[in-house]
């Protein structure tokens, strides 16, 4: 008798189809460890694209042609007139070359040959007949990390700027550099902590308002935050950040710190805490971070707040959780909140900006693979892939900074947060790529969650939405369209200058920030992102005080006692003293 099976008689789920598709995905995780987690095949596939439409569009490649003559004699017509020894500045209008030492020989020729080059590469690229908008994309990310790789301004000894400090600090710039160089390999094996560290100390300088952990499960804890005012508003606030990011982004030092702001200002804060994965949390997914996180942390602040309508937040990818959340709570009749803020989230994924470089089927697949085998995304893995998105402020420029002018930026709190990584589970992550990003499900009305549908129009709730107009997370123009999904007859909309972390992370004053805003007082009015921009005033300052002022117009005006930390008869008595411990862990 044959031993029967798990698989049935399904050919898809037979014995040999699963050892395929392991070996395949041990494959790509194999494959993985040589590229960097990139699928070469999408950028195979990209140049393919590009080749077969060219080869369509003999006007183009005769446009291309006639490019590289003109930019040629232009490189060599100018290295004739450069050869002289008279100064004469490259490029005018680029700042890399702007330096009076980039207008001597060869120098000179070194950096106009490049700005040829770099532009007829852009054009040649770009523009083709029948070329997919996201091949276009693809093809812009690797040309532009190529040609950052070849510029002059990021090697010694073609950059003059360079060799005039190397000279006038007889080569110190270097040995510090080198030193620079050794402290990194350290930390990078694990063997020296992150040098913002020194300054700034989660709980001490970061991470420091004063409060108390209140709940404490296997996926969060909850921050209850001390109150510094003799009176409060009645409605607590409930702070949802992403789970890819440590929560103290938005309790940075107190001049940074939105929860301190909220709090000076009469507001009952509760913050999430997310636990940082390990391996055995690799089953953890989508419904477990709904149950674990906002349903738990909801019960918690309706029972420490009894009777008391909730304002919820949503930050990053943690509004588009607590977007997920709210609809249900919607369809399920709950009325316990008061209002929804989003923070730089977005609903709609049809427009993921720059991001969408690394979203495709055969990149998820080979990022699934990675997970699979170590359990969860490392931090490490994802700051690459945002570093590579603008390689040259966040690779090259701070490369050439520390390890050949020997000078190491002076840390801030946000680069000290920004070096504290998280992980994330392998299925929570799969899910949320796959139905997200790559199916767009959630704006298409096909999201599922604990067994249902979710359903965005359900939402009715007063909404404030926050963009950022450099944001290439989340494109500002994406998450002006929860304008378009949700129903709310009293929605405001603000974009803020800055990006994704920058311009949310703004201060209460702040000189260099400006903000556009607006509110509908119905459900169904609306504007194109292009028409709303175009017709709405921008105005100096932060937005912090902006939504301050919408919060408190939407709670109970007569203040009240601050309530207590925790409620032990509620079951919720003070754990720990804030920060807690998710946050600490490495």
């Amino acid at each position: 008798m044959d031993t029967p099976t798990i698989y049935g008689n399904d050919p898809a789920h037979s014995p040999e189809s699963k050892d395929s598709a392991d070996f395949a995905r041990a494959l790509r995780a194999q494959l993985a460890t040589v590229s960097g987690g990139l699928a070469p095949d999408m950028y195979a596939n990209a140049w393919w694209d590009w080749y077969l439409n060219l080869t369509k569009d003999p006007p183009k490649q005769m446009e291309i042609m006639q490019d590289a003559l003109a930019k040629t004699i232009d490189s060599w017509s100018f290295a004739l007139r450069a050869s002289s020894g008279q100064p004469l500045p490259p490029a005018e209008d680029d700042d890399r070359f702007g330096a009076d030492a980039w207008a001597g020989w060869p120098f000179n020729v070194y950096a106009r040959s490049y700005r040829n080059y770099s532009e007829w590469w852009q054009r040649a690229w770009s523009g083709v007949a029948g070329l997919a908008p996201e091949t276009e994309r693809t093809l812009d990310f690797v040309a532009r990390n190529s040609l950052e790789a070849v510029s002059p301004a990021h090697y010694l000894a073609t950059n003059p700027e360079l060799l005039d400090t190397t000279r006038a600090e007889a080569g110190q710039n270097l040995v510090r550099g080198f030193n620079h160089w050794l402290e990194d390999v350290k930390r990078t094996f694990g063997r020296a902590e992150p040098a913002a560290d020194e300054k700034f100390v989660v709980g001490r300088d970061v991470a420091a308002s004063p409060g108390k952990v209140v709940l404490r499960n296997d996926l969060i804890e909850l921050i209850q935050y001390s109150p510094t005012t003799e009176t409060v508003f009645a409605e607590p606030i409930l702070i949802v950040p992403a789970w890819i990011m440590k929560y103290y982004i938005l309790d940075l030092s107190a001049r940074n710190s939105l929860v301190k702001f909220l709090v000076s200002q009469g507001h009952t804060v509760f913050i999430i805490s997310w636990k940082n994965p390990h391996a055995s949390d690799r089953g953890l997914g989508m419904d477990d971070y709904l149950r674990l996180g906002i349903r738990s942390a909801m019960d918690a602040v309706s029972q420490i707040v009894p009777e008391r309508k909730i304002h919820t937040v949503g930050y990053c990818i943690g509004g588009t959780l607590l977007s997920i959340a709210v609809a249900m709570y919607a369809a399920e009749g709950d009325q316990r909140l008061a209002s929804m803020s989003l923070l730089a989230a977005q609903q709609d994924f049809s427009e993921p900006g720059e991001l969408s470089v690394f979203i495709s089927p055969s990149q998820l697949d080979m990022l699934e693979s990675v997970m699979q085998r170590s359990g969860v995304l490392k931090s490490e893995q994802m700051g690459a892939a945002f570093a590579l998105l603008r390689s040259r402020d966040l690779l090259w420029t701070p490369a050439v900074d520390t390890y050949v002018r020997g000078k190491r930026a002076t840390p801030n709190d946000l680069m000290a947060w920004n070096s504290d990584g998280t992980r994330m589970p392998c299925r929570m992550h799969a899910e949320y790529l796959r139905q997200l990003y790559l199916n767009n499900a959630l704006a298409r009305g096909e999201f599922h969650a604990e067994g249902r549908r979710v359903d965005l129009g359900a939402i009715q709730l007063p909404m404030f939405v926050v963009g950022t107009e450099t944001d290439h997370v989340a494109p500002w123009q994406s998450t002006y369209k929860a304008r378009g999904l949700t129903r709310s007859s009293d929605y405001t909309y603000l974009l803020t200058s800055g990006g994704h972390n920058a311009g949310i992370v703004s201060g209460a004053v702040h000189p260099r920030r400006r903000h556009r805003v607006r509110t509908w007082s119905n459900a169904t009015d609306t504007l194109t992102p292009r028409e709303w921009f175009d017709t709405t005033e921008p105005a100096a300052g932060s937005w912090w005080p902006i939504w301050q002022r919408w919060l408190a117009e939407r709670s109970t005006q007569e203040r009240v006692a601050p309530p207590s930390l925790g409620s032990a008869a509620a079951g919720y008595p003070p754990l720990d003293d804030a920060p807690g411990k998710y946050v600490l862990q490495r």
